[in-house]
């Protein structure tokens, strides 16, 4: 399959929308139909492109928020205010519709089932897709490598994967840090990501794990110095980050 991903990962291919669902009030998954999709890795992106009639176009990178299956490709995508990519997607798709994409991209931030080293995954916001894929492939492996989840948003609404997620899992545990707003009874109080945080919730540098840290710039700057403040190995502690790029 890998073989196969890197050879296609420079076609763009027809994708049609196949359904969506809701994950916050302004992200949604959004199910694509690629025929002839080569396959991907969990934490690899694609690039989507847009094509209007007078012949503008688009592009955004995403990354993919499930592991592979068939023809299918799974993104959550974010409505960014004024973003002509994001709010296309989320508002002006209807299930047929098109759109072209190019893939898979990434080689190095992904996990694979045959990995069994402890996985800590670190996620800041909507961070969290290609974090997602990599738990989801875990369980659609049946994979019995430990997973740890730390995952930082601002307000319990803004949570992706909230069901999901609260679903008890063997080897899946899930740590929440509210940066603004807490839920009622919440026994940490509002506030970023702290060494105490990782301490708690994440592994010893001495289980050696693979960390994942994935979210805006600022935040995976900080999260990676914490980890390496706590003894984590560099080469061990695999960052993705993002930016502003005008949805």
């Amino acid at each position: 399959m890998a073989r196969a991903a890197v050879s296609g990962r420079l076609t763009w291919r027809v994708a049609r929308l196949a359904e969506t669902r809701a994950e916050t009030a302004t992200a949604q998954t959004l199910v694509f139909d690629v025929p002839g999709w080569p396959g991907h890795l969990a934490g690899q992106h694609i690039d989507v492109r847009l094509t209007a009639d007078d012949g503008y176009s688009a592009q955004r990178s995403y990354s993919i928020a499930a592991p592979a299956d068939g023809d299918r490709v799974e993104l959550t995508v974010q409505a960014v205010a004024d973003g002509e990519v994001s709010s296309y997607l989320t508002g002006g798709l209807s299930p047929g519709d098109p759109v072209e994409i190019r893939g898979p991209v990434g080689g190095w931030f992904v996990w694979r089932p045959t990995d069994t080293a402890p996985v800590l995954l670190v996620a800041g916001g909507s961070g969290i897709v290609p974090l997602m894929a990599m738990i989801r492939a875990r369980r659609q492996a049946g994979s019995r490598t430990p997973f740890r989840l730390v995952y930082s948003v601002r307000t319990p609404a803004d949570r992706y994967y909230a069901a999901e997620l609260r679903r008890p899992e063997p080897g899946l545990d899930v740590t929440h840090v509210y940066t603004r707003q807490v839920p009622e009874g919440w026994p940490r109080p509002p506030g970023r990501l702290t060494v105490a945080d990782l301490n708690s919730g994440g592994w010893p540098a001495e289980f050696a794990p693979d960390c994942f840290v994935c979210g805006p710039t600022g935040f995976v700057e900080t999260a990676a110095d914490l980890l390496l403040s706590l003894g984590h190995a560099a080469h061990r502690v695999k960052t993705e980050r993002f930016g502003p790029s005008g949805g």
